[in-house]
């Protein structure tokens, strides 16, 4: 019966002195409250442009969904921390009626919206991430504030004399500071106010000026059981620091509802979106990658990425998204992800490449769960990953240039990855797709010391001389390796011992010794003359030419029954890498193709080995290293 329902105006009203005013933001939702309130009404409905409230800021996380029921509480702290969709004061009419209130959208009908009542069942610890994007910090701070009655009284009142709205307080037991967040627009006034109140302390040194900490946001969780829930803090704090955001102050309740940080303005989108996925366990969390190196490696892991992403989706909830991409002439970027089976045909078109672009692209994005990726062999790609580290972004590489430099920087990226939260991952430096450096950090966690280490470290000089019957050319072998995509970009890296002197070197370190690369004794096999060569087709010359030389270090250990294998070994504190001849009755005679094989003689295995062994090189089985490592920091992210 349309004579039954009454209109009237929303935010219009009328003062004290019976002026005609607005109720201002809110006002329309207030009207509505009171009149709930009046006429106890069974239900409040509110219509917006909006579904409900949201578990975030739908603008800065595309994850958020709505919240389809939460206590008058938990909606009272979300809009004050910063949920537009209700103003505060509309809440309290409702809540002394015990009046639900219904927020539903005007343009979707169909959608349910959020009921906000008094109690119901509900298991979920956090409701939603709240979110104020544009405070500032006043300090007050002094020794002659401690044990001094009444200087927060003047500190307060001081800010309510400018009608200043203080959003969170802070106090140190110590009484030395006060600390508030203000709104920046109110900065000036309040500063200007508080040194008239306080001008005769700051002027005689009791107390210190009052400091300004600027450019910062607020981020709040909200739900009512988070009370006495153990954890939800140390979630918070270590979700934050591993994505290298500072935490500049902390407050809570004595009601628990809600943990409420201060953080700079410009990690906001990437705190929220970390916590999101860290308390909304049912989202999807997704992990970004930036990758520099395009060549066999590089397009074998964008291959398995390709094809692991249904998988991590539905068993993992987890979406490895390529961010951004490179090779040593363009770069491509995209903050919602490149698609790895098509993103290469755009790469030669994309913008020319530029390392130091590249990294403030990574810096710029600020994007949580990042991981850059390093497929070169570039001493100049190798020479970021200090600055990557700092921007709390993980390093996974196969490149050995940084493991292998001087053991202070080895150390210095080390400790960079600890302090700010990130990871130096470089599985793949050693035995390529193979557990070694995960399964030597396992012994060493677990309080085994190594003794010994002996191994095939190449798969290329494995592939090389289980290959070689001096019938076929040595110099045939070794192309033949390189077109199987099993030797360096440069074979005479892998020829004249340099790489295995580097992974032997990466073993002992990572073993817990200090060892320099000149410490590593290299017994090279090569005839001089191929040692000099100026290139890698004079290098080809210079081994057809020297195939005498091949035949007879092959022609050797046949006449003794054995195999020829370049051995690196770590005893004694010496490192020491060069060919040796192989009997039947040790394990490395039977090694085939390109495996590797690393012998580990440990204080828990004097006699009998940890042996690990398998494909040592090929591009598949690098770029399976490689997802294994980034596995990992995804999964310490979690």
């Amino acid at each position: 019966d349309l004579k039954q329902i009454n209109i009237c105006p929303g935010f219009i009203a009328r003062t004290l002195e019976g002026n005609f005013t607005t109720l201002g933001r809110g006002g329309s939702d207030y009207t509505a409250a009171l009149f709930a309130n009046f006429y106890k009404a069974s239900v409040l409905e509110i219509w917006s442009d909006v579904s409900g409230l949201m578990t975030a800021d739908p603008r800065l996380v595309t994850a958020a969904r709505v919240i389809p029921q939460l206590s008058y509480e938990d909606a009272l702290e979300l809009s004050h921390f910063g949920a537009k969709v209700i103003y505060p004061p509309t809440i309290q009419p409702a809540l002394e009626q015990n009046i639900p209130i219904i927020i539903k959208n005007t343009f979707k009908l169909r959608d349910l919206g959020t009921k906000i009542t008094s109690s119901w069942e509900d298991n979920s610890t956090i409701k939603g991430i709240s979110s104020i994007d544009e405070i500032c910090l006043l300090n007050l701070s002094g020794i002659g504030m401690v044990g001094i009655p009444n200087f927060s009284a003047r500190f307060f009142q001081a800010l309510a004399d400018r009608n200043i709205n203080v959003i969170i307080i802070t106090q140190a037991s110590s009484e030395h500071t006060i600390c508030v967040g203000i709104q920046s627009f109110d900065r000036e006034k309040a500063v200007e106010e508080l040194h008239k109140v306080f001008s005769s302390e700051i002027n005689s040194g009791k107390i210190d000026p009052i400091e300004v900490e600027q450019h910062l946001s607020i981020v709040a969780l909200v739900g009512s059981n988070m009370k006495s829930q153990v954890g939800i803090s140390g979630q918070m704090f270590s979700v934050l620091g591993r994505n290298g955001i500072n935490i500049k102050t902390i407050a809570q309740g004595s009601s628990e509802r809600n943990i409420t940080v201060v953080i700079e303005k410009k990690h906001l989108k990437k705190a929220l979106n970390a916590l999101h996925e860290s308390f909304f366990i049912e989202e999807i969390k997704k992990v970004n990658l930036f990758i520099i190196g395009m060549g066999n490696v590089g397009k074998a892991f964008l291959e398995q990425v390709s094809n692991q992403q249904a998988y991590l989706l539905d068993k993992l909830n987890m979406n490895l998204v390529i961010i951004g991409a490179a090779n040593s002439k363009t770069m491509i970027f995209d903050e919602q992800g490149l698609d790895p089976t098509t993103f290469m045909e755009d790469l030669p078109k994309s913008e020319v490449f530029n390392q130091a672009n590249f990294l403030e692209q990574m810096r710029s994005l600020n994007l949580r769960n990042s991981i850059f990726i390093d497929i070169t062999a570039s001493a100049t790609v190798a020479e970021i990953y200090e600055e990557v580290l700092k921007e709390s972004i993980s390093v996974v590489t196969p490149n050995k240039i940084a493991a292998t430099k001087e053991y202070k920087h080895y150390s210095l990226l080390k400790s960079l990855s600890k302090k700010y939260k990130s990871q130096f991952l470089f599985e793949t430096n050693v035995g390529a797709g193979l557990p070694v450096l995960s399964t030597l950090s396992d012994l060493v966690k677990s309080g085994d010391q190594i003794i010994k280490i002996e191994a095939v470290l190449s798969g290329t000089l494995n592939f090389i001389f289980n290959n070689y019957d001096a019938h076929t050319p040595f110099v045939e072998v070794v192309k033949l390796a390189k077109k199987e995509g099993y030797t360096e970009p440069d074979p005479r890296l892998d020829l004249s011992g340099e790489d295995v002197m580097g992974k032997i070197l990466i073993l002992a370190r990572e073993s817990g010794y200090q060892f320099e690369l000149d410490e590593v004794m290299g017994n090279s096999f090569l005839p001089e003359s191929c040692q000099t060569s100026e290139n890698e087709a004079d290098f080809y010359l210079k081994l057809a030419a020297d195939e005498v030389h091949f035949s007879k270090l092959y022609q050797e250990a046949q006449s003794k029954g054995c195999k020829l294998r370049y051995v690196a070994s770590f005893e004694d504190q010496k490192l020491t890498t060069g060919l040796s001849q192989i009997g039947m009755d040790h394990p490395f005679y039977h090694l085939e193709g390109k495996d590797n094989i690393v012998l580990f003689y440990t204080h828990r295995y004097p006699e009998q080995p940890l042996v690990v062994k398998g494909a040592g090189a090929g591009a598949a089985v690098t770029a399976s290293g490689i997802f294994a490592d980034v596995m990992r920091v995804a999964n310490t992210q979690q």
